[in-house]
């Protein structure tokens, strides 16, 4: 009988030195901050609303009046309601500020809301006569110039400040790429955030093209000794994520450090939509292609929706009907007709107008051209004028437009150039609108060549780019403005 043989493996045991380091995670929630140091911080926030309610006790003084104990609780109330709706001052000191950027300061609006709120609770607890109106109303005029005025001031003691060399944090960024170039750019231009040092990077000679030598401070072998021996309180990492081993070595050596670090990933190399940091749950996250009315803006959105178009169906209700009566006289068939168009996130939608000729086709990609014989006497003009969009009022009530949008294409329409067009279908991120920002700039009406509807394209992606209700205001203003002297609608 054949015994079998009893193996026994002996592992050789793995030098220390070979052997891969792999760094310890600590999963915990990251919670939003700020680099400014805390001093900073508080000055911004309490800024403003200190101004306000500076401005009302100048405005007491000045009209004699005493400051009694109800001025003093209009104060508590204003600072706290403006410190919430107020945005805090801009300290940047790059760009130029003249008049028209003093006319487009956000604060107008940010105050008429503030306005609108104590307005509202001095009417509700029957307070409006403890008050004098002479006060109040030159207090409401006054606060926004004077908010400005001392924003301006602070802006320049922020610079001051920093020549001085009162404002002792100092940074320096890790990588002088495209991202990290950027980075410096801003914090030199907000010198209350303390002064910027320089660059380290690797790369040297032609591949660091147009960056000062003055600027360049090292290889990121000496990163840690010169943050050591310079007290540097900042440090910007500005590596491409692909570079982890170099970072994690940094990392390691910066922590015989007492700077604070932060890593600035290079999001700009995409076509960045709305781009915004949120956290899910303590996680953090980085949209790169968003809607712009996600969250309160969404909801701010919705309301003037609401607002306008019920106020407009209120005024021009006479006007609709007479309209309804002309079309069913002019020609037979129905008085509204019915679009199917790609809504919100490209669900179909019916748009209603009112009938401009004497068929029903729809979804036809056949567009209405000039001279166009299909189009009816009547329909002539409504189109014209654009007085035949007027029924989509009742599609922003129902939710499926909006007053100010990308406009809606035929469905074939969209099925042909969502695969000509890079992009096409980013419009219907956001609901479709009876007017836009293509359209108040010269792209009404047909488009009759692949490049006019990828000008269109481009100005409606502006327009998701740079949302506002500013620029919703302003886009029907202009609308109100051209519709009738336009002649690119037919």
């Amino acid at each position: 009988m054949r015994e079998s043989a009893q193996v026994k493996v002996i592992r050789a045991p793995v030098p220390s030195a070979s052997r891969a380091r792999t760094p310890q995670r600590f999963y915990t929630r990251v919670q939003r901050g700020t680099a400014e140091p805390p001093s900073v911080t508080l000055l911004k926030h309490t800024f403003n609303p200190a101004v306000i309610v500076a401005t009302m006790f100048a405005c007491a003084l000045i009209y004699g009046q005493p400051i009694n104990p109800p001025y003093w609780a209009l104060a508590a109330l204003t600072f706290i309601v403006s410190s919430q709706i107020v945005s805090d001052p801009i300290l940047d000191i790059s760009s130029s500020r003249d008049m028209s950027w003093v006319m487009r300061h956000r604060i107008f609006a940010e105050w008429l809301m503030v306005s609108a709120v104590l307005l509202f609770l001095a009417f509700a607890f029957k307070v409006t006569d403890t008050f004098s109106r002479k006060v109040i109303l030159t207090w409401f005029a006054a606060t926004p110039f004077a908010v400005i005025a001392a924003q301006i001031a602070l802006r320049r003691f922020a610079a001051f400040s920093a020549l001085r060399g009162s404002i002792v944090q100092s940074h320096i960024v890790v990588g002088a790429n495209e991202c990290g170039r950027r980075l410096a750019q801003r914090l030199q231009a907000n010198p209350h955030l303390g002064t910027f040092k320089g660059f380290f990077d690797d790369r040297i000679g032609d591949r660091l093209a147009n960056l000062p030598e003055e600027q360049l401070l090292g290889t990121m072998n000496d990163v840690a000794d010169y943050v050591r021996l310079n007290g540097v309180s900042n440090i910007y990492i500005c590596l491409p994520i692909r570079a982890e081993e170099r970072v994690m070595r940094l990392m390691e050596e910066l922590r015989d450090t007492t700077a604070s670090v932060y890593f600035v990933p290079d999001i700009f190399v995409f076509d960045l939509m709305r781009a915004q940091l949120a956290d899910i749950d303590g996680i953090p996250v980085l949209a790169v292609c968003e809607t712009p009315f996600s969250g309160m803006n969404g909801v701010l959105k919705r309301a003037s929706d609401i607002a306008f178009a019920s106020i407009l169906i209120a005024l021009l209700w006479p006007l609709m009907l007479v309209i309804a009566i002309g079309v069913r006289m002019s020609s037979p068939g129905p008085i509204i007709f019915k679009q199917r168009r790609y809504g919100l996130y490209g669900e179909r939608i019916l748009v209603y107008k009112f009938r401009t000729m004497s068929v029903c086709e729809d979804g036809s990609i056949t567009q209405a051209k000039r001279d166009d014989p299909r189009v009816t006497r009547i329909g002539r003009f409504l189109r014209r004028t654009s007085l035949d969009e007027l029924p989509q009022l009742f599609n922003v009530l129902c939710g499926s437009m909006s007053l100010v949008g990308p406009r809606p294409h035929a469905v074939a329409h969209n099925e042909e150039y969502r695969k000509l067009i890079d992009g096409y279908m980013l419009r219907h991120k956001v609901r479709p609108g009876i007017t836009g920002w293509a359209q108040v700039n010269g792209l009404r009406g047909e488009t009759e060549s692949l490049e006019k509807m990828k000008r269109r394209v481009e100005y409606d992606l502006h327009y998701l780019r740079n949302w506002s209700l500013a620029l919703d205001f302003s886009i029907l203003l202009r609308t109100a403005r051209i519709v009738l002297r336009d002649r690119n609608a037919y």
